[in-house]
């Protein structure tokens, strides 16, 4: 952070404009916008998430992500700018790997629930899925590091499989779906 900042509020924006990292201004719904703002979205609910009680390694590697999050927020606000790498999906991969192992093979679609913990993953990866569709939309008008995507696909996996893991770790069962058809 190159100052401090000793107002939080400016005045600035009171005319339906932010300004970006690199001291643009644009409207508050331009596509650059709502990518960071949806990235900023999910690390909040990830902040959420991390007050349940998910054990050390999943605290540590959801912490992490937050921060690499912040990143790619800070990324999407200064046109040009690059931060994540390729080591960062590899990393999600990796724990990715590690997670899914230890689970059963899905034979049925789930249900966002179960355990709270499970659910909150579950929002998560949603909010992830509209940053990832976010990123996208920018991608259409403006370049960005195509690292972002992938990084973004990678965690919703992620939070996907953590939900599942949670589900056993707490020896709740995953919701399975029952379409219309087998009721009928």
């Amino acid at each position: 952070m190159g100052h401090r900042l000793t107002k939080i509020y400016t005045r600035t924006g009171d005319d339906g404009t932010t300004g970006l990292g690199d001291g643009a201004r644009v409207p508050k719904d331009h596509p650059r916008v709502e990518a960071f703002g949806a990235v900023d979205e999910l690390n909040s609910v990830l902040g959420l998430l991390l007050t349940e009680s998910t054990g050390d390694a999943l605290q540590a590697g959801l912490t992490r992500i937050q921060h690499t999050l912040f990143d790619l927020g800070g990324e999407l606000s200064i046109p040009g700018r690059v931060v994540l790498t390729d080591d960062q999906v590899t990393q999600l991969e990796n724990q990715l790997d590690h997670l899914n192992e230890s689970l059963s093979p899905l034979k049925e679609f789930i249900l966002p629930g179960g355990s709270r913990t499970a659910a909150l993953c579950h929002l998560a990866r949603t909010v992830c899925r509209r940053a990832e569709r976010r990123v996208y939309s920018l991608s259409c008008t403006d370049t960005i590091n195509p690292v972002s995507l992938r990084y973004l696909n990678r965690l919703s996996d992620l939070l996907f499989v953590i939900a599942r893991y949670a589900n056993r770790e707490q020896d709740v069962p995953d919701v399975l779906w029952q379409p219309k058809a087998r009721g009928s």
